[in-house]
């Protein structure tokens, strides 16, 4: 196997979505613009009730380091992707979208079992909410994990949804070990609200004891650092990592280190849908960062490829906008 750029450890997941209204959310105790771990028989009805009354808007590939993978891969880097899909249908269309992307997958990601499928509901705001089914992807270990090209990788970047399984803790710690032996930087994502509310436990220990680069949205950095600003959260995150990156939504994001901090603005876009915005945000940066971009300029890659995710359904461009997207970035810098 070829030296890889991007290493990246996360649940595989097909997302099954439909547009929403708010009532509906609420008739279904879904709490909006968070991600809800369900049982198969609880997702199955909520999938039948939303076929009777709700618009289906198709199905896509997904699971959060997944999309981060993508963007990265379709940008021109060069990436491993960790995960455990169900030897189904599912599983097969899975692996081969990530294949067509560029990415490298190992048979040991396929088991006997379910796929994992997330329920992805879009409001009219363009905020999404999530009800998961983890399936097989929920016993994601090393046993199914191939690490080996992890020791010749640049990055390693950690799911924070991952937090919510030991034996997916115990394989990110086997990883985080092999990257610090072999000086691979580790790059890891809070991921949702939900995570820092309910699994805090798990993100302490996918965090250890450090991070090279950690990012978050500003509901995720206030209530992790259990602070009322982003300025304050993001004084607490620099103790955990020597890079962060805070976004804010339309409004761009917060990025720094142990030297320096600013703000990047955002773009004004007809937002449709969020759904893996921050996930094409981390994959841009990553990208850039790779390349050799200092934080300015690799800010202002992910916000202009996130923006474009907000402006359709599902969280993923077609590969080859990624790279228009890139020619036409150099040209502006230019």
């Amino acid at each position: 196997m070829t030296n890889i750029d991007l290493f990246a450890i996360g649940n595989a997941l097909i997302d099954l979505e439909f547009k929403v209204t708010d009532e509906f959310l609420n008739e279904q105790n879904l709490q909006k613009g968070t991600m809800q771990l369900s049982d198969g028989e609880t997702q199955q009805k909520l999938l039948d009730h939303l076929n009777n009354t709700q618009v289906n808007k198709g199905q896509a590939s997904g699971g959060s380091a997944a999309n981060t993978t993508v963007a990265f891969s379709a940008l021109g880097g060069s990436a491993f992707y960790a995960c455990r899909v169900g030897h189904d249908e599912f599983g097969s269309t899975y692996l081969k979208g990530l294949n067509e992307a560029g990415i490298t997958t190992s048979l040991k990601s396929v088991s006997n079992g379910v796929t994992g499928t997330c329920v992805v509901l879009s409001s009219a705001d363009a905020e999404r909410t999530m009800q998961t089914y983890l399936g097989i992807t929920a016993e994601l270990s090393d046993e199914q994990i191939d690490l080996s090209p992890l020791r010749s990788a640049k990055w390693l970047y950690i799911e924070g949804y991952l937090s919510t399984s030991d034996t997916a803790r115990a394989a990110v710690k086997k990883a985080r070990q092999i990257a610090k032996d072999n000086n691979v930087k580790i790059a890891l994502t809070l991921s949702d609200p939900a995570m820092v509310q309910y699994a805090r436990q798990g993100l302490d220990e996918l965090i250890g004891d450090g991070v090279d680069l950690i990012f978050c949205n500003e509901d995720e950095a206030q209530m992790y650092t259990k602070t009322d600003s982003v300025e304050a959260a993001f004084a607490k995150l620099k103790l955990l990592s020597n890079e962060v990156v805070i976004t804010l939504s339309e409004k761009g994001a917060l990025v720094g280190n142990q030297y320096e901090q600013f703000y990047i603005d955002g773009r004004k876009v007809n937002a449709i849908d969020t759904l893996g915005a921050g996930d094409a945000f981390a994959g841009a940066f990553l990208y850039a960062r790779n390349n050799g971009e200092d934080l300015k300029t690799s800010t202002e890659l992910a916000i202009l490829v996130s923006s474009e995710i907000v402006s359709q359904y599902g969280p993923r461009l077609e590969l080859t906008h990624y790279a228009k997207l890139l020619q036409n970035f150099q040209k502006e810098c230019a």
